[in-house]
């Protein structure tokens, strides 16, 4: 697995490696999924520093590239960071665009089931020549001390809380697996989005612990919504 920067001698063939892997992965992907797959492939050939590992570039810039409204760019952004696949390296500000870094790791991680397709010497060269299956064996872990895994929930872009919820677990998977993951979108009035808790005590927890991570996620799909209000069921 690639975990060092591609640079030096083998940075070219690395490059290219992740781009074809990243664009085998596309075309192996509904057409959406292939959309976004395509746009980051155009950013990372276009504006993404491999040397630092950054990608500093403009909403409205990238909405020139990519032919689309900066809205259309913001959820399209917010997907790449739910995939994990992009990284804020630092948020932007004022006369300051926001740099993200590529989460490579991940990107191989996701797009490993395809590299057989490409051919074995490709597969072979981002696996490590020579390179051992792992011995589990010797590592079983109690049943008792074992942790119960956080599973990602599905990219959902049909929706501003479905791109939301995905960006509270690429950042906070254990607060998403308790208190984020049973919330369920009931509807969108004017500027307020309403979320219906499972209970009542947790709805006052999300309201006055966590209200401010769920806005902050959901203005980042979606700037215009100015509160998040979280309800006990019915």
């Amino acid at each position: 697995m690639l975990s060092r920067k591609p640079v030096g001698q083998q940075a070219s063939v690395i490059k290219y490696d992740v781009l074809t892997a990243v664009g085998t992965f596309a075309l192996n992907q509904p057409k959406g999924k292939q959309v976004l797959c395509l746009r980051l492939m155009t950013l990372i050939t276009a504006r993404y520093n491999w040397a630092r590992n950054e990608l500093a570039v403009g909403q409205r810039e990238i909405a020139r590239m990519w032919n689309v409204d900066e809205r259309t760019v913001k959820r399209e952004m917010a997907k790449l960071r739910a995939m994990s696949w992009l990284i804020v390296k630092r948020q932007g500000a004022r006369g300051r665009v926001t740099q993200y870094a590529l989460a490579l790791e991940q990107i191989l991680k996701d797009t490993q089931p395809v590299w057989s397709a490409v051919g074995p010497d490709f597969e072979q060269r981002l696996i490590g020549q020579g390179a051992q299956p792992e011995n589990t064996s010797a590592k079983v872990v109690p049943l008792h001390n074992a942790q119960r895994p956080s599973l990602a929930p599905e990219v959902d872009g049909s929706s501003e809380w479905g791109l939301a919820r995905s960006l509270i677990h690429a950042e906070d998977p254990a607060r998403f697996a308790t208190w984020i993951a049973t919330l369920t979108r009931q509807e969108r009035r004017g500027r307020r989005l309403y979320l219906t808790a499972p209970s009542r005590f947790h709805a006052h927890y999300v309201a006055t612990h966590l209200n401010a991570l769920c806005l902050s996620a959901v203005r980042q799909v979606d700037p215009d919504i100015d509160a998040v209000i979280v309800t006990e069921p019915t």
